[in-house]
């Protein structure tokens, strides 16, 4: 127990303590900004900030969030500040976070997920829009307007009477902060707002420009109890959900993201909630903005290092410690400088990734209209017309429906229906099968990932009509069985099995195919008959599955860069990218009769899987080599019949002499050959002896000992459908080793 505590806290001084000085000094510019940003004291930023660090970082469900002043917040409070006063914000923020308390106690945190990205995306960039309008003022020496409209009608006349040092150091604010990520990474370890605001703090020293400094007293000296809101109650409601619920949101959706960026434990979301309530309740008791959970702040934390909550934790400590002890130095920086920052961080606020990912799902409307409304509506408003668009263009994707036709060489008509199939989509879906000729012989894809009643018997009651009238429907499933199932109850017509009804790219032909074979090349011969299947298979992936996976395939046509060399059986039973889940690109592919691999030197020579093993390791550079067998193996029983199974095959007996140091290695260590499981065991025994005779090549064998290469033993039992793994015959520190009677699926 003690080396574990003192395992913990030497990873906490080594990964922790210095993440969390960096979030210290991105946090503390980030802070005093946005605070002038929300109309109140600069205080209040600080305070938010250590609040947020040590509160929500102790209580919160992410490890490695940071917590502080959200910008996203900062249009709210700049609202209800000018509203109700500085101290019944402090009282809406308090009641706000008891708000978010009871939703984490009650489970809800998953709740708020279901907000569309697009929304908060488009209402984020908006907030970032009005920021970099307002401040902008300030930068060119002005005073900001009320509203982001007033805001650009007042800006010509801004620009047209500048004010010579504080548009200087604005500019030498924004300078700072575009050049500064092209530096070298040395300088880049001192965050950006940091070096920006000390250079313009330092040259507007040392020049003597006339500039507003900050100014920190107000909000430290000046605090009081926060006080009740006076007016409209239900306003006031509305305005401490609406805080709770954005600052929630803002949290656990960059929680979310913050997940995705390190490998530790996954956030608990409810967690993650109450501890927010409980920050927000404590920032507004002390007169600090309302908090959230930050992705800059976070983002910083992650790539810095940080490996527990005690990085969060401590800087916020940090903050405490430089506000009460150096809190001198902030009135060192010109508000100018400030606003540029605001003015900096607006502008990336619109992210043109956001953008993109909210195009690919067709969302941009949602992600526009909310931008345009919280700009020149509110971000109440904003936010709602936002959620209605996105509720409307969700109800419109439940009634588009696609219908795809074309007619195949055979003359047959194929049908393929997409979406959701609703009753508010059968007007469209009967309207289009209605155009189907009679008689016609239709193949029906259902590529639907739903069908409700109304539309099943839609579509039941067109097949009816269209086989009664002499024509003939086939229908495939792509996905769940919706069809299948719903005509299971009262069918009136012969259905495929239901192993047969889904069109599966693993299942063997005999399981997916039609009733009716398409016979194009030569059907009176088994023959022709394998090749018709192949050719069909060919204009099947074409159809289906091409178009999905060429983006894959236009990357691998560059270079091939697998990480496996897999060598195995060319049994038709094994399909190695099925019982590895691998894909295009990852195996390096040998495939003979036996997984054999020709020991050196060995007769008869056999060039072939010794050229795929060099090409493999020196060129292409792979980090494991796998040897797969499998139960039954037919050259296995040639190899432990002495070669009588192998009959007239001349080829095939010359072939399985490679196969002799194994039966000579089961023989050793099994001995009888005659006992009922002796083919699987040698089968076994031949993956362990290919492993072997892989490290008579010396190049491998240097690069096993160098501990580059790694070989694997697998075996696959074709009853039960398991990969086994299989130990060497020697193990090393860059073989793998394991019971070969566990499944893989088991360890």
């Amino acid at each position: 127990m003690f080396r574990d505590t003192q395992s913990s806290w030497l990873s906490t001084l080594r990964h922790d303590v210095p993440a969390s000085l960096v979030v210290f000094l991105v946090a503390v510019p980030l802070s005093l900004g946005i605070a002038m940003a929300s109309g109140a004291p600069l205080a209040a930023g600080v305070i938010a900030a250590v609040v947020g660090g040590i509160v929500a970082g102790a209580l919160g469900g992410s490890a490695v969030q940071v917590s502080g002043p959200a910008a996203g917040l900062s249009l709210v409070v700049v609202d209800l500040v000018h509203t109700y006063g500085w101290r019944a914000t402090c009282m809406i923020t308090l009641l706000a976070g008891a708000v978010q308390l009871v939703l984490g106690v009650f489970k809800a945190a998953r709740a708020a997920l279901a907000v569309s990205p697009a929304v908060i995306h488009g209402m984020l960039a908006a907030v970032g829009v009005i920021i970099a309008l307002a401040q902008l003022h300030i930068v060119l020496g002005g005073s900001s307007q009320r509203s982001a409209v007033a805001n650009l009608l007042e800006l010509p006349g801004q620009i047209a009477n500048l004010h010579g040092h504080k548009v200087a150091v604005g500019v030498l604010t924004i300078t700072v902060l575009a050049l500064w990520t092209r530096l070298p990474k040395r300088v880049k370890a001192v965050p950006a707002p940091l070096a920006a605001l000390a250079v313009a703090a330092v040259t507007a020293w040392a020049f003597g420009w006339d500039v507003t400094r900050v100014d920190l007293s107000a909000g430290f000296t000046d605090w009081a109890f926060p006080v009740l809101p006076q007016g409209d109650w239900h306003l006031v409601v509305a305005a401490v959900l609406l805080v709770a619920l954005l600052a929630g949101c803002e949290s656990l959706l960059c929680s979310v993201a913050i997940d995705g960026m390190h490998g530790g434990r996954r956030a608990d979301l409810d967690q993650e909630l109450t501890g927010q309530g409980v920050a927000n309740m404590v920032t507004g008791a002390l007169g600090g903005l309302p908090v959230a959970g930050v992705i800059v702040r976070s983002t910083a934390n992650v790539q810095a290092g940080a490996r527990t909550r005690w990085s969060t934790i401590l800087h916020g400590v940090w903050v405490l410690v430089f506000a009460m002890g150096f809190g001198w130095m902030i009135t060192l920086i010109p508000l100018e400088a400030l606003a540029a920052l605001l003015v900096f961080i607006g502008v990336q606020m619109v992210n043109l990734g956001h953008v993109r990912k909210v195009h690919g799902h067709g969302e941009v409307p949602v992600y526009v209209v909310t931008m345009v409304a919280v700009i020149l509506l509110g971000l109440a408003e904003g936010v709602l017309a936002g959620l209605a668009l996105a509720a409307l263009l969700a109800l419109r994707r439940l009634t588009w429906v696609t219908v795809l036709k074309r007619e195949d060489r055979d003359g047959r008509l194929h049908v393929t229906i997409s979406g959701s199939l609703t009753f508010l989509g059968v007007p469209r879906l009967t309207h289009e099968l209605r155009t189907i000729p009679a008689g016609t012989a239709v193949d029906l894809d259902l590529n639907i990932d739903f069908m409700d009643n109304g539309a099943f018997e839609a579509l039941h009651s067109w097949r009816l009509d269209h086989e009664r009238m002499g024509g003939s429907v086939d229908i495939d499933e792509l996905h769940d069985e919706w069809y299948a199932l719903a005509a299971s109850g009262a069918r009136t017509f012969p259905m495929k099995s239901p192993l047969r009804a889904p069109d599966r790219w693993w299942l063997p032909w005999s399981h997916r195919r039609r009733d009716e074979t398409p016979s194009v090349l030569s059907p009176d011969g088994a023959a022709g008959q394998a090749e018709c299947l192949l050719t069909a298979g060919a204009r099947e992936y074409h159809r289906r599955t091409a178009p999905l996976v060429r983006p894959i395939f236009t990357e691998l046509a560059r270079k091939q860069q697998p990480s496996h060399l897999f060598i195995t059986c060319a049994d038709s039973r094994i399909v190695p990218s099925l019982i590895t889940a691998s894909g295009p690109g990852d195996l390096f592919t040998v495939r003979n009769i036996g997984n054999l691999v020709p020991r050196k030197g060995s007769e008869p020579r056999d060039d072939s899987v010794v050229a795929a093993i060099e090409y493999a390791t020196q060129v292409l550079g792979v980090h494991t080599i796998t040897v797969c067998g499998h139960s039954g193996c037919g050259a296995m029983a040639g190899v432990l019949s002495g070669g009588v199974q192998a009959g007239s095959l001349p080829g095939l007996r010359r072939w399985l002499r490679h196969g002799d140091h194994s039966l000579a290695t089961f023989i050793e260590t099994e001995g009888d050959r005659l006992h009922p499981g002796a083919l699987d065991v040698l089968c076994r025994v031949n993956v362990q002896q290919q492993l072997e005779n892989l490290r008579t090549y010396r190049k491998v064998d240097e690069q096993i000992r160098a501990g580059k290469l790694e070989l694997v033993g697998l075996f696959f039992d074709i009853g039960s459908a398991r990969v086994h793994m299989v130990p060497p015959l020697r193990a090393t520190p860059s073989v793998r080793t394991f019971d070969r009677r566990v499944a893989i699926g088991e360890e």
